[in-house]
């Protein structure tokens, strides 16, 4: 019954295949499991892809996959426990072969797998055999209702015995018990009964349907009250009510309404909603950006802070520096241990990644130790002077990146100059996108947006909305001179390296003077979107790539620059393949004073930071003050 059953390494190689039908029938049928799953992570252990239904099942210790196929028509109850079982048996048996790695090595698992599967198989058939259908008597549901109805309420047991005496002896129809107004329901509060005192009684079991299963019976006076005769019931005339319209209930999680989706649609370009939009922009900003960008203030400053008040660099207050005098002697490791450590602390707390402080400090530690310091001299004194040191080196960018004389050079070549932005999701790389084409707007340069995020729901339509909003701040000074600002966009669904390519040649033929790439947010370990931003780098060639991260993060930005880069080489199929050249870092007015994002990205990849993002204006856009920086993390 099974199609296929195939152990495979998680790099493609297969150890071992048994084939219940031709292995070009399911081919297509495990592409399509390899490709929708095990690649793109999605979570699930099952697929179907056609008639066939697979599963899989992972080994993360020697990297293995377990694959099984069948027709998805079948009810296999048996398949997670062949998986199991073929899992254990089939690591036993190579267990030295897979731990040496030694994949050259014939797999002869056929006779083992044959004995746990046709074992499996019969146990199913047995048990499928033996088991019959239940009779509705027997089910479970009806003994609970049994059981409910043979239950008596406590209302009923501490009833008086003449209205209990009579169980079964007399039989009486509900309906007439109903229309005759007789019965304990039928009998007022604080009145006697007409015979005398004994109320004609009911049998038990209709006694306690009356009272209810919950054993609650309905107060006097509640709502609904009874009629005492069915003489009053027909006397009184209801009241006439205007029947009333039934309207449509919105659902919360339902699409909404035909008028409600008009309502909520702010597509239009010819909208009112948009037009007032473009009018209400501060146009102030505009010729507030020519030339090259400001430098970010002091942070010590602006959070209202000095150097003074941080306690100077004897760090902790004036009698503090006699304790870690040691005038006339070489420093050791053991006494830049302490200091050292509590550097280490301070760097974490800055948000510095606990990696890259570690390995500041060992950097601190060898270059002092052995070193002669003066009489009135600190410990700690020494090792911030040379953690300041450090980190003036590792933020100093070690090429210069000038953009605007990049774009006249290539200018001159009669070529647009490309930059590409890429990073994980949620970074803000369209919205730093904007603020970059201001920027080239404000110092005369023509710039094309290339919308090559074809994966992310509304990407186009926030980059429309930027380049009306750009269009109207810098509009042609004349109707028939082109617009300073173009989009390019194909749409969703499509290759964006492709999109990138025909962006680039029709920046070109227009005379272009700068392209920005814009490409979807991707998660650092999903393999096929870094292979689709490999692709478009590869293609493309771009004058300059920009990872766009965030201020906010820790030891995250070690991971996200490290796999990032990793990803750009392995998929490259050229000898030196490109990776990041520069890094924007955003929300950088959220962090107050740490900025330790910035020494982590700079100390991973060696490239510098291009551009900081400090608002949300077009206009918030800083050149790193590296001096401001150092401070921030050092105080």
């Amino acid at each position: 019954m099974l199609d296929l059953f195939a152990i495979l390494t998680k790099g493609g190689l297969v150890l071992w295949c048994m084939e219940g039908t031709p292995f070009s029938t399911t081919l297509a049928s495990i592409n399509s499991l390899i490709k929708d799953v095990i690649l793109q992570e999605r979570g699930g252990s099952v697929h179907t892809h056609e008639s066939l239904k697979m599963q899989l099942k992972l080994d993360n210790e020697f990297e293995l996959i377990f694959i099984v196929a069948y027709q998805k028509i079948l009810t296999l109850s048996y398949i997670d426990r062949l998986l199991d079982q073929i899992y254990l048996a089939f690591r036993d048996v190579y267990k030295n072969e897979l731990v040496a790695k030694t994949y050259n090595t014939t797999f002869d698992f056929t006779d083992r797998f044959t004995v746990i599967w046709k074992r499996l198989e019969e146990e199913w058939r047995i048990q499928a055999s033996s088991k019959k259908m239940k009779h509705f008597d027997k089910t479970e549901k009806v003994q609970k209702s049994k059981d409910i109805d043979n239950q008596v309420p406590s209302e009923v047991q501490s009833l008086p015995a003449n209205m209990a005496s009579k169980t079964g002896g007399e039989e009486e129809d509900d309906g007439g018990a109903e229309s005759s107004g007789e019965g304990i329901s039928d009998v007022e509060e604080g009145e006697e009964p007409e015979n005398g005192g004994a109320s004609k009684s009911l049998p038990l079991n209709k006694l306690a349907s009356r009272v209810g299963r919950g054993g609650a019976r309905r107060p006097v006076g509640a709502k609904g009250k009874k009629k005492t005769s069915t003489a009053s019931k027909v006397t009184s005339s209801p009241k006439v009510q205007q029947p009333k319209r039934k309207e449509a209930r919105q659902w919360d999680m339902s699409a909404p309404s035909k008028q409600v989706a008009k309502e909520l649609d702010k597509s239009s370009p010819a909208s009112q909603q948009e037009g007032e939009a473009v009018k209400n922009i501060n146009h102030a900003m505009k010729g507030t950006m020519k030339g090259d960008l400001e430098g970010l203030e002091s942070l010590t400053t602006q959070n209202g802070r000095s150097d003074s008040a941080s306690g100077g660099s004897g760090g902790g207050g004036f009698f503090s520096m006699f304790k870690s005098l040691s005038g006339g002697k070489t420093i050791t490791r053991e006494s830049m241990e302490p200091v050292l450590e509590k550097m280490k602390e301070h760097l974490i707390a800055k948000n510095v990644a606990a990696e890259i402080s570690a390995k500041l400090c060992v950097s601190v530690a060898d270059k002092l130790d052995g070193k002669v310091i003066g009489t009135f001299t600190g410990v700690t004194s020494q090792v911030k002077a040379s953690m300041e040191e450090a980190l003036i080196k590792i933020l100093t960018p070690k090429r210069r990146v000038d953009i605007l004389r990049d774009v006249m050079k290539a200018k001159e070549e009669r070529r647009p100059y490309v930059i590409t932005f890429c990073g994980v999701n949620g970074v803000g790389k369209s919205t730093n996108l904007a603020k970059v084409c201001f920027w080239l707007m404000e110092n005369d340069f023509r710039v094309m947006i290339a919308a090559c995020d074809t994966f992310r729901s509304g990407a186009v339509e926030q980059l429309k909305t930027h380049y009306r909003h750009l269009n109207s701040l810098h509009p042609p000074e004349r109707e028939s001179d082109p617009e300073n600002v173009i989009l390019y966009e194909q749409g969703y669904g499509k290759d964006a390296a492709e999109i990138a390519m025909r962006a680039i040649n029709d920046a070109r033929m227009q005379g272009i003077d700068v392209v920005l790439v814009d490409t979807a947010g991707r998660m650092q370990d999903n393999e096929p979107l870094m292979r689709a931003l490999s692709k478009l780098i590869r293609v493309n060639d771009p004058d300059l790539v920009l990872f766009v991260g965030e201020a906010l993060v820790g030891n995250e930005a070690v991971n996200q620059l490290v796999k990032f880069n990793r990803a750009l080489a392995d998929h490259s199929d050229v000898k030196d393949p490109r990776l990041i050249d520069g890094i924007l870092l955003t929300k950088f007015d959220t962090i107050d004073d740490k900025v330790g994002a910035a020494i982590s990205m700079t100390y991973i990849t060696g490239q510098p930071i291009v551009f900081v993002g400090t608002g949300q204006t077009y206009q918030d856009l800083k050149n790193l003050n590296v001096q401001s920086v150092v401070q921030a993390l050092l105080h």
